[in-house]
């Protein structure tokens, strides 16, 4: 994958001991990666060289060995905060809506104008006409719309404001 300096590696592994896991960690780190780890294992137990270590508490499994449960169930929700706080920080979220997506497919054309119509006030329409004009691209099309703009002026907005709605209006 090419992994170097201007990438976050991320191990997750219930236990911290998975083999695979430990050593594409420490091959990242070799590589000069940024990396973390998350794991069930506790903190005070947690003897891996990362960056960043996050270990919920959850306590007993359920049925001793079934890491699936709440392990799992605990790692999957600490990975999907990393995500989210990705998405806002790389300019793929407006206000608390995704827009970074392309209107490809039926349900994202749907999605799309929904996103587009709550961000702008405007109508079904008026968000429709105008993801078709941006190229299907939400992003332009809500710049384009608020700053009552053309497809290039949205989109060289959006490029010196390095792809952040926001800024770019």
């Amino acid at each position: 994958l090419e992994v170097g300096p201007n990438d976050t590696v991320i191990g997750v592994a219930a236990s911290r001991r998975t083999p695979y896991v430990v050593a594409a960690v420490a091959r990242a780190r070799v590589l000069g990666a940024k990396t973390g780890y998350v794991t069930c294992t506790p903190r005070e137990e947690f003897t891996l060289d990362v960056d960043v270590a996050i270990c919920p508490v959850v306590g007993p499994e359920v049925l001793m060995g079934s890491t699936r449960m709440k392990a799992g169930t605990a790692q999957k929700l600490v990975l999907n905060m990393i995500t989210t706080a990705a998405f806002v920080r790389t300019g793929k979220a407006f206000e608390n809506m995704m827009v970074d997506l392309m209107a490809n497919s039926q349900k994202l054309v749907e999605r799309s104008r929904r996103t587009v119509m709550t961000v702008t006030g405007c109508d079904y329409e008026t968000a429709a006409r105008a993801i078709e004009s941006a190229g299907r691209s939400v992003k332009t099309a809500i710049v384009m719309l608020k700053r009552g703009c053309s497809r290039h002026e949205a989109e060289r907005r959006l490029d010196e404001a390095g792809g952040f709605v926001r800024d770019a209006i």
